[in-house]
């Protein structure tokens, strides 16, 4: 091995170093429950608190109990945002600490679309399966989101970057995840579902800066 792919080798092992890459067509695959395998995501650009937001990716698991598929954690409050799904068929979008839950969808055989949005002038919060909407929900009116935010795949945080539990750990491949601090349309949403980048601001899958810790791999989608 020549010295440059050692040097490679050690910067990518070394905890705390993140890496900027384009993620298209590649997905983060957690192969194993675990309670220290995640995925630590940067966001981009983000100065001041959110009074909106949206969020998509796309899941393929065959897990049959709850797990995480995205947790937004400050250090106020560890669920500002998450994505779980609860049971068989019932999934829960948290803003600030507050859930609501919606009735969906699910194939445990195909991945599956996901985009979550929330807007605090009207506390209206969104989730769309697969390009379709589900009925609409209303939390957290006036809410701000907080600053410096943990940003985690894999697992649901319970403390700022931490506290996890193997039995909410994420099992399978997510990928194509993007945020924005605004609510899409819902045009602008069936275009994510269809594959259209949009130039996400907060997280964008094709100029992604994440940190993986333990057994996560990158591998290529496994949808088209």
């Amino acid at each position: 091995m020549d010295k440059l792919s050692l040097c490679f080798l050690v910067i990518i092992s070394l905890p705390g170093v993140f890496l900027q890459a384009n993620l298209s067509k590649k997905a983060f695959v957690f192969p194993q429950d675990s309670a220290n395998s995640y995925v630590t995501l940067s966001a981009q650009g983000q100065e001041e608190p959110l009074k909106a937001f949206t969020v998509c990716l796309r899941s393929h698991t065959a897990l049959t109990r709850t797990y995480s598929l995205f947790s937004y954690a400050t250090k106020a409050q560890t669920n500002e945002i998450l994505l779980f799904r609860n049971s068989p068929g019932v999934y829960s979008v948290s803003v600030g600490g507050v859930d609501a839950y919606f009735n969906t969808p699910e194939s445990k055989y195909e991945p599956m679309h996901f985009c979550a949005s929330w807007e605090s002038s009207s506390g209206i919060v969104e989730l769309w399966v697969d390009g379709k909407p589900m009925a609409r929900k209303s939390l957290r009116k006036g809410y701000t989101l907080g600053e410096e935010p943990s940003i985690i795949l894999g697992q649901e945080q319970d403390s700022y970057a931490g506290g996890f539990d193997i039995n909410q750990s994420f099992v399978g491949d997510i990928g194509d995840v993007s945020m924005w601090d605004f609510v899409l349309s819902p045009a602008e949403v069936r275009a994510v579902y269809n594959g259209h980048n949009l130039s996400p601001n907060v997280l964008n899958w094709q100029n992604m800066k994440y940190e993986a810790q333990g057994e996560v791999f990158v591998k290529t989608q496994l949808w088209t």
